[in-house]
């Protein structure tokens, strides 16, 4: 069991602080093909997101991942991306 002491005031708000960390890992996810599928559509919109909330180590996966992918699935993932930052 937990004994210690939280600081309340100091604390910051767990998304504020870890989510261009989740975006990166579900961009490696999708482009290593963890799942046992590789879909690049989806590792570029999490790259992308991650660049956009300030994972700079995002962009030139992002770039590589692009560079597979036709213009087509950019848009797609583009497209996702923005209606994801809508939502959020």
């Amino acid at each position: 069991m937990f004994q210690g002491h939280i600081d309340q005031e100091g604390a910051a708000p767990v998304d504020a602080t870890a989510i261009p960390d989740v975006l990166f890992e579900r961009g490696l996810y999708w482009a290593s093909g963890r799942s046992g599928v590789v879909n690049l559509v989806a590792a570029h919109k999490w790259f992308n997101l991650a660049a956009l909330k300030g994972r700079n180590d995002a962009i030139p996966l992002r770039r590589e991942v692009a560079e597979m992918m036709s213009e087509v699935e950019i848009a797609t993932a583009q497209r996702e991306a923005r209606a994801w930052m809508s939502a959020a």
